[in-house]
């Protein structure tokens, strides 16, 4: 299934190909305070629809996951890594998905804290 999200000023917009089955709710220290809600998808599964102007990017603590957000509203909608096996793999924030159903989607609590 095709879904489509953005940030709140919609100044970046993107959509994923596939099945959104459940969703992780990650406590380390940047997820915690952003409140995402992460599904990941392979990043031929991701497609940036707007132009990317004013996509921020923040990288921390060991540098390998590259959280983007909007340079205008704040919101981060998604994050770029590569997988265990170095594929490009991509952490879209559910919540910046349109017309989903947050409620039935199942979460599963990740301890990234000590990770």
């Amino acid at each position: 299934m095709k879904y489509q999200g953005s940030c709140h000023c919609g100044n970046i917009k993107f959509e994923v190909d596939g099945e959104i089955d459940g969703a992780l709710s990650c406590n380390c220290s940047i997820c915690q305070r952003k409140g995402s809600l992460l599904s990941f998808f392979s990043g031929d599964q991701f497609t940036l629809l707007s132009s990317g102007e004013n996509v921020g990017s923040y990288l921390f603590n060991k540098h390998v996951i590259d959280h983007k957000f909007c340079q205008v509203c704040g919101i981060s909608p998604y994050s770029e890594g590569k997988d265990p096996q170095g594929n490009r793999s991509v952490a879209v924030n559910i919540r910046c998905i349109e017309n989903i159903d947050l409620e039935k989607i199942p979460v599963t609590h990740f301890n990234g804290r000590d990770f």
